[in-house]
């Protein structure tokens, strides 16, 4: 019997720490990656009364997306942007995979960096797609079809997000990538956009200005030219466009002017993203 519990009863005092209902199934293993990891389920405010199915999104970095005190790096506060999005009546199921501490960039990396490593990435998405989705499919209310079904990470989450995209469009019909890092492993991600079919669907990409600037560079040279990683995004818009998206229509991009690599930057255009991909 697989037991989902209340946030409360997983971890101690998470019940002041999360806003609505999250459920948690702990220790699901990936045979695929040789370890294991909780899985987090946000639930909409309808759900207990509504007799409906719910657009589910599957989140990276789980631990950053409901609570502080699990972060590493700052909360996104989904739980707090979909229980005030429910007013409008846009609402979802999310679905938080933690990554794994020391293993994140290789599961979020779909290609081998000769410095970095990683390269596990397939293995990744076949663990989401055949162990965690089936798993929630069958205990809560979704809609199991491709159109109701996105996938969402910043960084090497938002690189991972792109190819779970392109690479499984059966199961996948949104994505947001978020500040993604298309230029790791000398920019292979730019490479592997220009072979990818196109995939039906929509797409959220966006930068800050400022990421990947060092901070003593010179302001006046700062305005004139992008950094290298704000470059690269707009790259992989480019050749987006150049593959049949329509900017604002099935992709909507976004450029933060002043914005940083940083979960607080994320938290704040996390509604946008959202009203995009739900709408």
């Amino acid at each position: 019997m697989v037991d989902w519990l209340d946030y409360k009863d997983a971890y101690e005092g998470g019940a002041s720490r999360v806003a609505g209902t999250v459920k948690v199934l702990r220790y699901v293993r990936s045979v695929e990656l040789a370890n294991t990891r909780d899985i987090l389920v946000y639930l909409p405010p309808s759900y207990p009364t509504a007799n409906r199915t719910y657009a589910t999104l599957y989140m990276h970095d789980g631990q950053n997306l409901f609570d502080e005190a699990t972060s590493f790096a700052g909360e996104w506060r989904v739980d707090e942007a979909l229980e005030a999005l429910a007013k409008d009546g846009i609402e979802a199921i999310v679905v938080g995979i933690p990554n794994t501490g020391a293993n994140r960039l290789a599961e979020y990396s779909p290609f081998h960096d000769a410095r970095l490593g990683g390269g596990r990435a397939a293995d990744y998405v076949k663990f989401i797609v055949d162990t965690v989705k089936p798993l929630v499919d069958s205990a809560f209310r979704t809609t199991g079809e491709r159109e109701g079904t996105a996938t969402i990470g910043s960084s090497m989450g938002g690189l991972i997000s792109l190819y779970a995209f392109f690479e499984r469009p059966d199961v996948f019909g949104a994505v947001g990538a978020v500040s993604p890092s298309v230029g790791f492993s000398r920019g292979a991600m730019i490479d592997y956009l220009e072979r990818a079919r196109f995939a039906a669907g929509r797409i959220y990409m966006d930068v800050g200005t400022q990421e990947g600037r060092p901070r003593d560079r010179d302001p006046l040279d700062a305005r004139r030219r992008p950094a290298a990683y704000v470059q690269m995004v707009r790259d992989a818009r480019d050749l987006l466009v150049r593959k049949g998206y329509r900017e604002g229509r099935d992709l909507l991009y976004v450029e933060e002017e002043g914005a940083v690599h940083n979960e607080a930057a994320w938290a704040a255009r996390l509604p946008q993203i959202l009203r995009f991909l739900l709408s």
